[in-house]
């Protein structure tokens, strides 16, 4: 086809493909459009990733019904990315929770199952709900004596269970996962410690100050010191209204 020009021409430019154009605009509105909002704590981690995770191992002494005891526990972390406001973060979660056999005998088989759950609730963004639903487990044995509070006053809870549960807390909070009270840490502080880890080399830890000012207070925790053990002059209190000594040999006044 011939088109006869019958004008000055002054400029000229080349047409472009509509499939080129179209794509060269698609381009564009993705460079201009922000990152999906992808929250790093809630995000779902299918299963354990293969390879080596850096982890905590952890002795946790406690003292109930049946004398005192001793366990290990472990925990693995990784980093996990997300997205928060428009911008890429590195955080640092728990993923696995690991209690070696052999420690105990009867107990194993549902703190294994225990260890299980926490693990899948880890992965699945809710391990410090998991955690706190597990300490509000009580029995019919009497408090266990375990930790000190943050007034350095000794711990004392409903269960083995509930024990145990406290010292993993404790471990997170040492991490920085969690505060002092187990309840979980905002993404943009998560991203800053784990930031600071890496500038640093080392993991987060608790202000000394705060620590300092929360003891400072003053305040208890637990039962009532009702007197003093004859046998290792450790602290007793009330269980089963009986004076029991929870300092560690078990001595008790009904026998």
């Amino acid at each position: 086809m011939t088109v006869e020009i019958k004008s000055r021409i002054v400029g000229y430019h080349v047409k472009q493909p509509q499939a080129e154009s179209n794509a060269g605009l698609q381009t564009g509105l993705q460079a201009e459009l922000p990152l999906s909002e992808e929250d790093p704590l809630t995000l779902r981690i299918p299963s354990r990733p293969e390879g080596t995770l850096e982890a905590v191992s952890e002795k946790i002494s406690y003292v109930g019904a049946e004398g005192r005891k001793k366990v290990y526990v472990l925990v693995a972390f990784m980093p996990v990315e997300g997205v928060l406001n428009g911008k890429q973060v590195v955080i640092e979660r728990p993923v696995e929770f690991f209690f070696p056999s052999g420690q105990l005998s009867s107990e194993h088989q549902w703190i294994t199952a225990t260890m299980r759950s926490l693990s899948l609730a880890a992965r699945g963004g809710y391990v410090t709900q998991a955690l706190a639903d597990l300490r509000k487990v009580a029995w019919d044995k009497g408090l266990v004596r375990c930790g000190m509070n943050r007034w350095n006053k000794p711990m004392f809870h409903d269960s083995e269970v509930s024990a145990i549960a406290w010292s993993i807390q404790q471990i997170l909070y040492r991490r920085g996962f969690v505060d002092a009270d187990g309840i979980q840490v905002p993404v943009e502080e998560l991203a800053q410690r784990y930031a600071q880890r890496l500038m640093h080399g080392h993991p987060w830890q608790p202000p000394a100050a705060e620590e300092n000012d929360v003891q400072n207070n003053g305040g208890s925790a637990g039962a009532a010191v009702v007197g003093h053990c004859p046998e290792c002059r450790g602290e007793l209190i009330m269980m089963d209204g009986c004076p029991t000594c929870y300092a560690g040999c078990g001595w008790s006044k009904c026998g």
